[in-house]
């Protein structure tokens, strides 16, 4: 095993994190007072994201993947992921995470219609006027006339994923920026100005920094953190993985500040640890024929692990039904995506 390597795509929990070098000085950054450090991700938590804790742990990186992402650890950069649906895009970050203990990944999934605020907080406006008309309305409000303080309006601001990861911790965050391609066109330039600085501002905290510096908010832990002057920088730079299936092009500029890892299909053998995974030690063997139906594909015909996790599951209860029942299911679960019936 080359010394070098941080994550060593083992699938096994170690401190490796701590070997991290310091970082190039254009990607050194200086933010505030450390927040707690986040927790080892745990069994409930892989649950709770959806996540097979099995699967994070049997994820094994090919050579070139392996030191890509250890590239992206040392010199501080996004990693742009692009590959089929079901090629592990999204687990590869959850692997990462959990190998080197840097607890629940922040998950930002994208859409058409999102943009950069929705990632770094949210602030509701609307319940902080409606709250404080109702304290004023109030006959208590009325007899003090004391006035909202003005770290109140830190109960109306959650960070986002992206927010929360660039919050200055001990430990790098891993945030997952899910299918970017789908964004709007703006997106990304607007996303790699936040990851270039390392830093954004919240102009709601700034407007008052003067009367209150330091304001409590949430995080998208739910856990409290204090934000001064309105201004959130990080100082580990998070671990960011960015997925795309490749339905657009992305600016260079974007490019150029990435390290661009591309997944090919999942081949037997991380198919057959996938199945492992979701189904037991014995369900590979077991469904070994679906497995290479599943890889029998002609040229540019796509297809989804998730098909085949289907397929496979589908089948496990049409067992015992007449012959040829569970190799038409699989066949006709199998499509390829980009095929029309």
């Amino acid at each position: 095993m080359n010394e070098w390597l941080i994550y060593r795509g083992t699938g096994q929990p170690h401190d490796g994190i701590e070997r991290l070098p310091a970082p190039p000085p254009w990607r050194d950054f200086d933010g505030g007072p450390l927040v707690s450090p986040p927790a080892p991700i745990d069994t409930s938590t892989t649950r709770r994201l959806g996540l097979n804790r099995d699967l994070a742990e049997q994820y094994r990186p090919g050579h070139t993947e392996l030191e890509l992402i250890n590239a992206a650890l040392y010199l501080r950069r996004p990693l742009l992921v692009t590959g089929e649906p079901g090629s592990g895009k999204s687990t590869l970050a959850h692997a990462v995470a959990r190998e080197l203990g840097l607890g629940r990944v922040l998950h930002w999934p994208i859409v058409s219609r999102t943009v950069l605020r929705e990632g770094l907080y949210q602030y509701d406006a609307l319940a902080r006027l409606q709250d404080l008309q109702i304290s004023r309305n109030s006959d208590e409000r009325e007899l003090s006339g004391a006035e909202e303080q003005p770290d109140a309006i830190g109960r109306y601001i959650r960070l986002g994923p992206l927010g929360t990861a660039l919050l200055p911790a001990a430990r790098p965050r891993v945030l997952l920026v899910d299918e970017l391609d789908k964004s709007d066109i703006d997106l990304p330039n607007d996303l790699l100005n936040a990851l270039e600085e390392g830093e954004f501002r919240i102009p709601e905290l700034e407007r008052m920094a003067e009367r209150r510096p330091e304001i409590l908010i949430r995080d998208d832990d739910g856990e409290q953190v204090t934000v001064n002057g309105g201004r959130v920088r990080c100082r580990e730079f998070p671990f960011v993985v960015l997925t795309s299936n490749g339905e657009r092009d992305f600016p260079a500029p974007l490019l150029r500040r990435c390290i661009h890892l591309r997944l090919d299909t999942p081949d037997a053998d991380r198919l057959a640890a996938m199945v492992r995974a979701h189904f037991g030690d014995d369900a590979a063997t077991a469904n070994a024929g679906i497995i290479e139906q599943f890889l029998d594909r002609r040229p540019g015909e796509q297809r989804s692990a998730d098909q085949l996790l289907n397929a496979i599951y589908l089948t496990q209860h049409a067992r015992d039904e007449e012959p040829g029942t569970r190799d038409r299911l699989a066949e006709e679960l199998m499509q390829p995506l980009n095929r029309g019936r």
